[in-house]
């Protein structure tokens, strides 16, 4: 890996530092701040439909209780997911596809990740990867998922696609694992970068290195020494001019 050059930055759930997490607002927020893509996370609901929210339930982001997959699509509008943030009460969970169409003429990247490793969610990769071909987005998304199982059945449903192994607490050989999966990139957290010849076997084996979740300066500069491909952060902003800061020194 060659240091020195500046890493993507994608707004994590958005830039959701400043507006409620994995809401549309947060997304335009992300895309008017610069960033270079967003990641979010996809759930479905009881009757089907894609819609972005991190955890499965919506106990911490909404104010209601319960599992996304026990509730329909039309429940789930009828709640706030503002996450506290007052400035914003009213926003609403949003689709997959309306963050697509919210995205479609800002040129950003989309990572998908495909939140089924507590909840499979039977159907989900299928619905996810036909909603991304009929969009035409297939040149702008990676996808990733903590679901292994998932990223593997992805490979054979869109062989065209970028996908990313997403993991946290220190296995062995990731590297030559995520390509044994088929992986174009990995996507560890942060501390993983510091396990001994992990750079090296990225490199080796052709792996970009998209890692999260990186907010601090000093992470940040650590990222764009080691030349990491992109960083996942809640402040895009802040990370955009501070690699900006650090390419003139």
């Amino acid at each position: 890996m060659t240091g020195g050059k500046k890493p993507l930055v994608w707004a994590h759930r958005g830039a959701s530092g400043e507006a409620p997490e994995n809401t549309l607002a947060a997304f335009a927020l992300a895309a008017e701040q610069g960033a270079d893509g967003v990641e979010l996370d996809v759930q479905m609901t009881k009757d089907g439909e894609l819609v972005i929210c991190h955890d499965e339930t919506i106990d911490r982001t909404a104010n209601a209780k319960g599992w996304i997959r026990d509730y329909t699509f039309e429940e789930l509008r009828k709640l706030d997911f503002s996450y506290g943030k007052l400035q914003y009460e009213g926003e609403k969970i949003p689709t997959l596809e309306e963050v697509l169409d919210l995205l479609e003429p800002t040129g950003l990247t989309v990572n998908i990740e495909l939140k089924n490793g507590i909840c499979f969610y039977p159907g989900m990769e299928e619905k996810v990867v036909e909603l991304v071909e009929q969009k035409g987005w297939k040149e702008r998304v990676i996808f990733s998922s903590f679901n292994h199982y998932s990223v593997r059945k992805l490979a054979g449903l869109a062989p065209w696609s970028k996908r990313g192994v997403l993991y946290m607490d220190g296995p062995v050989d990731v590297p030559s694992y995520a390509k044994r999966l088929g992986a174009a990139a990995v996507h560890p957290a942060l501390y993983n970068l510091q396990y001994p010849g992990f750079l090296e076997e990225c490199e080796k084996e052709g792996l970009d290195i998209n890692v999260w979740t990186v907010d601090e300066r000093e992470y940040l500069k650590a990222c764009m020494d080691m030349g990491i491909h992109a960083v996942i952060t809640n402040y895009p902003k802040k990370a955009k001019a501070f690699f900006e800061e650090l390419a003139q020194q």
